[in-house]
C-alpha cells in the first residue's frame, strides 16, 4: 500500500513539474541561456589565467637559458684561463640552473597541455551557447505562434457571439411589413361588411352611384 501511495504520489510530482515546465519553457530557457553564459565566461576568464601563467613561466625559462648560456661561456673562458676552481663553481651554477629549467619546462608543458584542452572547450561551449540562442529565438517565435493560433481557436470556437448576430439579423429581415399588414387587414374588413362587393358592382354600372368621380363632375360642366 505504502508502494503504490509513493508511486502515485511521484507520478503526480512528475506530472506537475511537466506542466510546470512546459508553461515557463520560454522563462526556463533563458535561464539555462544565462547559466551557460556565466559558466562559459569563467572558462575564458579561467583560460586567460592559464595563458597568462604560461607566458610568465616560459619568460623565466628563457631568461634562465639565457643565464645558463651565458654560465658556459663564462665557464670556458675559466678553463681557457686555467682558472678551474671558478670554471668548476660555474659548473655548479649551471648544473643548478638546468635543474631548474627542467622543472620549468615541465610546467610550460603542463600549462599548454591545459590551455589547449580547456580551449577546445571553450570553443566547443561558444558555439553550443549561440546555438542555444538561436534555439531561443526559436522557441519564442514558436510560443507566439500558437499563442496566437490558441486565441484564434477560441475566438472562432467562442459562436455565442454571432449566433446572437445571426438570430438578430434574422428577426429584423424575417419581421412582417406593418403597412402591408395594415393594407391586408383593411381588405379583410372590406371583404366581411361587403364595401368591396358594392365598390365593383358599382363600377361595373349596376346600381346607384354613391361615390362621385371625375368624369360626373367634368359631365355636370358640360352641361351648364
Amino acid at each position: 500500500m505504502f508502494t503504490t501511495l509513493k508511486t502515485l504520489i511521484a507520478g503526480a510530482n512528475a506530472r506537475a513539474e511537466e506542466r510546470v515546465k512546459d508553461a515557463f519553457a520560454i522563462e526556463l530557457i533563458d535561464q539555462k541561456i544565462r547559466d551557460s553564459d556565466a559558466q562559459l565566461r569563467a572558462a575564458k576568464a579561467t583560460l586567460a589565467s592559464l595563458i597568462q601563467r604560461q607566458r610568465s613561466e616560459k619568460r623565466i625559462l628563457d631568461a634562465l637559458q639565457g643565464r645558463i648560456d651565458t654560465m658556459m661561456r663564462r665557464a670556458e673562458d675559466a678553463l681557457a684561463s686555467e682558472r678551474e676552481d671558478l670554471a668548476r663553481q660555474a659548473a655548479d651554477a649551471v648544473a643548478t640552473m638546468e635543474n631548474e629549467a627542467q622543472l620549468r619546462q615541465g610546467t610550460v608543458d603542463r600549462l599548454e597541455a591545459k590551455v589547449i584542452r580547456l580551449r577546445g572547450s571553450v570553443e566547443v561551449a561558444h558555439r553550443r551557447l549561440i546555438d542555444l540562442k538561436q534555439g531561443a529565438v526559436t522557441a519564442r517565435a514558436i510560443r507566439r505562434e500558437q499563442q496566437v493560433q490558441g486565441s484564434l481557436r477560441t475566438t472562432i470556437g467562442n459562436t455565442s457571439a454571432a449566433d446572437e448576430a445571426e438570430e438578430l439579423i434574422a428577426r429584423v429581415v424575417g419581421r412582417d411589413d406593418p403597412f402591408e399588414q395594415s393594407q391586408i387587414l383593411q381588405g379583410i374588413e372590406a371583404d366581411l361588411n361587403h364595401e368591396s362587393l358594392d365598390a365593383r358592382m358599382e363600377a361595373q354600372g349596376f346600381g346607384p352611384v354613391t361615390k362621385v368621380t371625375a368624369d360626373q363632375v367634368l359631365d355636370r360642366l358640360k352641361r351648364k
